[in-house]
């Protein structure tokens, strides 16, 4: 789109002069997130320092039609940070403030633009934690963790974002502030406006601050990695864990097509004596020694497991997080990944993997599937990779079948098309898979009330 020259002198006069930039460099990095399917095209860049900056440009844009695009880390892999066609991307970077931790309300304030990891450090100096941690830590940011609704590889112990946000400061299309809930822990006054913002993707309003639920840091964690048989193993030493002498905090897995990828990235591979289909990854916390012990031995004695290692020492537990962690990475260092990131009740995970396998053996053929995820919510990462000898866009003309048949597959299994990562453009044209037509007319609904000209995250989701 051509942005007004009346819009463009109203940024001039009444903005800082580094508020906004045009530089074509900048609109190339800030105009796509990890998504490598949409080409970036933003006419502009603007990047506030105050919710009182974001609330004035909003109301600029509506009062001149502009087409806004909220930008935090651009981590997402469904699209919902591109801007495709013209519009304006609106960054929160550098409203990356953090106030003083409450250690008696165990809550802590912060701007959008702040760092997960960044929160992390914040919060650790006083024993607490914001539990929403995943491998882009650190670069995501708290506004789009929250309008993402992120989840992350602790979601089995603690749930996804939405259970560690007490309060949302939030700018309306058009350039209202409100604040929602502020640090209250109760507050039954009728519908919860906050929850509606957070899991929207930016469709409904920016997020500028909020007030984090904090917990306190793990004293005791243990981290094992396992070599296991098949998936239905993996599912097998799942049931195990729960009941085990101790709190699961996360239960990874990945199978040997992404160790292979990992190695061939970074030169690492898990630390078995043989070679392994599946490896776990298990992260407990309070774990009690002795019956620890009786646990780890009767999981060798039943042959539920073939190998396995247990973190003697922090550094060891970074390097069996950093095999599946490295993973994503390492599938778009090696090749061209087509990404899914979907859920399954956990009961039916074999049987839909099962599926799946026939599926792209059938449709498919040639095509390589990477499997990783966090068995212990049932989400799972479908990587497919582009065989070697197929043209890109060829690829990605065929990936969108190929999506149509995997999400017919998800439905008919009762899942989601979308865990963790949105809708976004990516899989807007699917959304139906997943919401029925009165649900998505309550959506569209929705986005009418609050962005009733259609200029905040157009395109998206909806």
């Amino acid at each position: 789109m051509t942005l007004p020259d009346a819009f463009r002198a109203a940024l001039t006069a009444d903005f800082p002069a580094d508020f906004a930039s045009s530089d074509a460099a900048d609109l190339v990095t800030y105009g796509k997130d990890w998504t490598k399917v949409f080409t970036p095209a933003p006419s502009l860049l603007v990047r506030p320092r105050s919710t009182d900056e974001v609330s004035r440009f909003l109301k600029l844009a509506s009062a001149h039609g502009v087409a806004v695009v909220p930008s935090g880390g651009r981590t997402g892999l469904s699209g919902g940070a591109v801007a495709a066609k013209g519009e304006v991307v609106l960054s929160l970077e550098r409203m990356r403030a953090m106030e003083p931790v409450d250690t008696l309300a165990m809550t802590v304030r912060v701007q959008a633009g702040a760092v997960t990891e960044a929160v992390h450090h914040h919060c650790a100096r006083d024993g607490l934690f914001w539990p929403v941690d995943f491998a882009s830590k650190g670069s995501s940011q708290v506004g789009g963790n929250i309008a993402t609704n992120a989840g992350g590889v602790r979601v089995i112990r603690y749930g996804l974002t939405r259970n560690w946000v007490l309060g949302l400061q939030v700018v309306t299309p058009g350039g209202e502030v409100l604040e929602l809930n502020g640090a209250l822990e109760k507050n039954n006054t009728g519908v919860d406006l906050r929850q509606l913002f957070i899991g929207s993707e930016g469709i409904l309003g920016v997020i500028t601050e909020a007030t984090l639920k904090l917990t306190r840091l793990p004293e005791k964690v243990d981290v094992f990695l396992f070599a296991v048989n098949d998936l239905q193993a993996v599912l097998a030493l799942f049931e195990e864990a729960r009941r085990g002498p101790f709190t699961v905090m996360a239960y990874e897995f990945f199978t040997d097509r992404c160790s292979r990828r990992l190695e061939a990235h970074r030169k690492i591979r898990p630390p078995f004596e043989a070679p392994t289909s599946h490896a776990v990854l298990l992260e407990v916390e309070d774990a009690k020694p002795g019956a620890l012990d009786g646990w780890l031995a009767s999981l060798f004695e039943r042959g539920l497991v073939n190998d396995g290692t247990l973190a003697a020492d922090s550094d060891q537990a970074k390097f069996l997080w950093s095999l599946r962690e490295g993973i994503s990475e390492s599938l778009s260092a090696t090749g061209l990944p087509h990404k899914n990131d979907i859920s399954l009740p956990i009961s039916g995970l074999k049987a839909f993997c099962d599926e799946l396998e026939a599926l792209l053996a059938k449709g498919y053929p040639g095509w390589e599937l990477c499997l990783f995820g966090h068995i212990g919510d049932g989400n799972l990462h479908v990587n497919i990779m582009k065989p070697e000898a197929m043209d890109k866009a060829a690829f990605l003309e065929r990936t969108h079948a190929c999506d149509a048949d995997v999400f017919a597959l998800v439905k008919a299994h009762r899942g989601s098309i979308s865990a963790e990562h949105g809708i976004g453009l990516l899989k807007r044209d699917f959304l139906s898979y997943s919401r029925t037509p009165v649900e998505l007319a309550l959506m569209r609904a929705l986005k009418q009330t609050f962005d009733p000209k259609d200029l905040l995250n157009p395109g998206k989701v909806l």
